[in-house]
């Protein structure tokens, strides 16, 4: 018997059990190997991929680039010929900008240029205005002069008539005998003759100045004089009338006005007043630093004022000039000029109001 056949069935079975075994080892080993060989073919498939993709990624980019560069220098060469888009939407905005400034500026100056000749006009026109009022200002002080002097030359004039009849030189007069037939002709004397005694009627300023100072000072005292006697004569007229009234019958007599006598040239009517010599005086009126003091209210050269007179005129007028006694007022209709004194707006002859210089 060979060694199969002797074998037990329980040993055959597991004699066939380890065959199996073994062949089924190797099958595992020759399979894991294939598996093996499999991965690593994958595997080397795999990183010829990955070489292949990055060589793709390089060349893409590249292309990338030279596609930006042409875009670049395309652009480029349009800035150059001026034919590019964006720089032409840029000019003409800019451009824009431009005119508008321009414009402006050319406002600007028309504006500055329309300032300027305003100003010139109204300059021009101030200073004719000045001018003329500066020259009719010359013409009033010269004629104030020449008047003033006149009326110096008049009173010296008017002084010499009434003291040149007592101091006239009158000629001596001398009897001249006739002839006899038988006298010698006599023989003319030829010595100098003395020259006729000569009179200077002229003085200087001093003595003329003091001269109408003394007369002023005796008008004056004559008149306050004749002012006092005049309200002594009043103040007896009153008491005897209130005696009068008081006596039985005395009503008659209430009525009685001491009569009038007539105004002569040297009374008090025709002589010059002051403030502080007239007590009837109804305005306070005098002049301080080229201004008039008036009825509480200060006016100066050049000022629009109302003028009223005791018949109830009213005149619209300008303040011409003040000197030192008087006023010149010129009359807004036409242009005609008063002299106005200080005596006359302190009596209430004329009367100033204000008005607006419009």
């Amino acid at each position: 018997m060979t060694s199969v056949g002797l074998l037990s069935p329980v040993a055959a079975a597991d004699y066939y059990d380890e065959e199996e075994l073994e062949s089924a080892e190797e099958d595992d080993d020759r399979s894991f190997r294939g598996r093996e060989s499999d991965e690593d073919t994958e595997d080397a498939s795999e990183t010829d991929l990955a070489k292949q993709d990055d060589e793709d990624y390089v060349e893409m980019k590249e292309q990338m680039y030279q596609d930006k560069l042409a875009s670049l220098k395309r652009q480029l060469q349009q800035l150059q010929e001026g034919t590019l888009q964006e720089y032409q939407k840029r000019m003409k905005k800019l451009d824009q900008q431009y005119k508008e400034r321009i414009r402006n500026a050319e406002l600007f100056l028309q504006l500055e240029t329309e300032q300027v000749e305003r100003n010139y006009i109204k300059e021009k026109k101030a200073a004719v205005k000045e001018f003329e009022d500066k020259k009719i200002e010359l013409k009033e002080n010269l004629i104030a002069e020449l008047e003033e002097k006149k009326k110096m030359i008049e009173n010296e004039k008017l002084t010499m008539e009434l003291t040149g009849d007592s101091m006239e030189v009158k000629p001596i007069m001398t009897r001249k005998l006739r002839r006899r037939p038988n006298d010698p002709v006599p023989i003319p004397d030829k010595r100098r003759k003395p020259a006729p005694a000569q009179l200077n009627y002229l003085l200087t300023d001093e003595q003329i100045m003091e001269d109408l100072r003394t007369l002023n000072k005796t008008t004056a005292l004559t008149m306050r004089l004749l002012l006092h006697t005049t309200d002594i004569a009043e103040r007896t007229r009153r008491v005897i009338a209130e005696e009068l009234e008081a006596t039985p019958g005395g009503g008659a007599w209430k009525g009685l006005k001491s009569p009038k006598r007539p105004v002569s040239p040297s009374s008090p009517e025709h002589l010059p007043t002051t403030p502080a010599e007239c007590p009837a005086l109804r305005f306070e009126a005098r002049i301080e630093d080229g201004k008039l003091y008036y009825d509480k209210r200060w006016y100066h050269k050049s000022q629009a004022i109302y003028l009223e007179s005791k018949e109830n005129t009213k005149i619209s007028c300008v303040i011409s000039s003040v000197g030192t006694n008087e006023i010149w007022v010129r009359k807004s209709s036409d242009s005609t000029k008063m002299r106005i004194y200080l005596s006359q707006l302190q009596r209430g002859v004329f009367l100033i109001r204000r008005r607006s210089a419009a």
